[in-house]
């Protein structure tokens, strides 16, 4: 199914990537900073030791065997790969032994220690001791295991991150598609109530949140159904119990009028057949316009439609009403404009339009109807508007306009219907602006009445 948004469990799973990374990377840095400090504490081991040893040499031995002691252990290279580094110098800082090429800002007679730079790129913990008045020694040990060590420990953390970031979105996935195919579940019950509803009605007894909000959406749903159905079946016996009366009053007076009775009469009685038809035409609108808010957004019952058919034999059937009427109907229909719908209420809804523009446009005026692909039907006329207190309402049932300061004929019925059949095809009708664009070879400014437009909800 096409979202038109990101699906809220991707974003989950994303996030908990996310996550996973930045607690990688903070794990990282722990055991980073965790073996730097050991190192660094083992090789301020090591110097303590060297230290200690030199001091014992320098007080069996003097200076001289001292400065020949240093001399032999930077011959050597030890096998770890490590290298100490020594410094011995006199009061006046002259050195006596070692490969340090100066003192280091070590203060020898607090027996400061610290990291000392060895050259651009290497560093290395050193310790500074004074042996005798005007004889200080440095030791410096730089340890070559650091790097290789944090190498391994960094292909560790990567390869075994991989893996981890990897089975994570691998399990939020998993996860995230089975609550995903439970959520559609949901939605498929709003979208088809009559067959999701039933099948999740009949699962299993709720074992977490989203069985449980499952079970509450089919009972709801259910409920919904069920006012329906009582909904449908009164209306349809409200109005075959009127209907039936209505008929058998209508036949009354045809045989009334079938005895001929006097003109007077016979006038009245005619207009009591007009009123039972408008009752009865009335009731009709009412039901369609129920039934085509009940149904708004249910696909069920709908098939192909040729829309640019329909509307230019609409069109062509009010020719001959128009020009009797002394207007000028004419049309601009695009071919092979399609739409998914129900063809009797399409119907309807253009024959509701064409009868609302015949009743306001005075003899002489013109109608203009243009269908584009969308669909977009708009239909004009330059008859005398909508007065500005009626704009408002001029969409609800039973609201009647009035055309030239009178109030028209009529239930007020015909365009709430065509509104609600609109809605049922997710179409939206409104009234435009004078302005409104091109209309059949005219422009709607140029028409000057009022200008219904019909296109698809944005």
């Amino acid at each position: 199914m096409i979202r038109a948004q990101r699906s809220i469990f991707s974003r989950l799973v994303a996030a908990a990537i996310i996550l996973s990374l930045v607690l990688l990377a903070g794990l990282w840095w722990l055991a980073r900073e965790a073996v730097s400090a050991t190192l660094q504490d083992a090789a301020a081991a090591e110097v303590d030791v060297d230290i200690a040893g030199l001091a014992d040499i320098y007080a069996s031995g003097g200076e001289a065997e001292l400065a020949a002691r240093i001399a032999d252990r930077l011959a050597l290279i030890p096998m770890d790969g490590s290298a100490s580094h020594y410094l011995l110098v006199d009061a006046d800082g002259k050195v006596i032994a070692g490969d340090l090429a100066a003192m280091p800002p070590l203060d020898p007679a607090t027996s400061q220690s610290g990291v000392i730079a060895l050259d651009r790129e290497s560093h290395a913990f050193a310790r500074a001791v004074q042996l005798a008045p005007g004889l200080s020694l440095v030791v410096a040990r730089r340890t070559a295991l650091e790097a290789p060590v944090l190498s391994s420990l960094a292909l560790v953390f990567t390869a075994g991150g991989t893996v981890f970031v990897a089975l994570v979105a691998l399990l939020g996935k998993l996860a995230a598609r089975r609550l995903e195919r439970r959520i559609d579940q949901i939605n498929l019950a709003f979208r088809e109530p009559q067959g999701a509803a039933t099948l999740m009605a009949a699962g299993t007894a709720p074992s977490d949140e989203i069985d449980e909000l499952a079970a509450h959406s089919a009972a709801a749903l259910a409920r919904v159904n069920d006012l329906l159905a009582a909904y449908k079946d009164t209306s349809e016996q409200l109005a075959h119990e009127i209907r039936t009366p209505l008929s058998h009053l209508d036949n009354r007076l045809v045989k009334a009028l079938a005895e001929r009775p006097e003109p007077r009469i016979a006038e009245r009685l005619a207009e009591a057949r007009g009123e039972i038809r408008r009752i009865v035409q009335t009731l009709e609108s009412l039901l369609d316009i129920a039934a085509s808010k009940a149904n708004r957004g249910d696909s069920s019952g709908l098939a192909p439609v040729d829309l640019s058919a329909l509307v230019t034999g609409m069109c062509e059937l009010y020719a001959g009403s128009a020009e009797e009427a002394g207007l000028e109907l004419r049309w601009n229909v695009a071919p092979d404009v399609g739409i998914v719908g129900d063809v009797r209420q399409l119907s309807r809804l253009v024959t509701n339009m064409l009868d609302n523009a015949l009743k306001y446009v005075p003899a002489g005026g013109r109608i203009a109807v243009t269908l584009e692909p969308g669909p977009v039907l708009v239909i004009a006329d330059d008859g005398p508007g909508i007065a500005p207190q009626d704009r408002a309402r001029i969409f609800d049932r039973f609201y009647r306009g009035r055309g030239r300061g009178e109030e028209t004929s009529g239930s007020g019925l015909g365009l709430a219907l065509a509104q609600a059949i609109a809605e049922r095809h997710g179409l939206v009708l409104s009234l435009e602006e004078g302005d409104a664009g091109a209309v059949a070879g005219a422009t709607a400014r140029d028409m000057g009445g009022a200008v219904f437009r019909i296109a698809p909800a944005s």
